[in-house]
């Protein structure tokens, strides 16, 4: 639905509403990834101090999904970028 007015503001010649829409887009993919990677930092050190032989496998798997929430954050960036710099 916040799309389709996004949408709407555009053909009106709105294109200052289509670039708060993309601003506030790359807002919350930043803070989502923050919010993700803080989480999962927090959970693989609590479950490195309740099984420290299990540390390796632990962080190699912290590792790759923070990455994943990254390559899924700055693509919502650089979509919300090329929103920005269409109009």
């Amino acid at each position: 639905m916040l799309l389709q007015i996004l949408l709407q503001a555009t053909e009106q010649g709105g294109a200052g509403l289509a670039v708060f829409g993309a601003a506030i887009g790359a807002g919350l993919a930043a803070i989502g990834a923050g919010l993700g990677i803080g989480k999962i930092g927090g959970s693989a050190m609590e479950g490195i101090a309740r099984q420290p032989e299990a540390a390796g496998a632990i962080q190699t798997a912290m590792l790759i999904i923070a990455a994943l929430i990254e390559a899924v954050a700055l693509f919502a960036a650089v979509i919300c970028l090329l929103i920005s710099f269409k109009l």
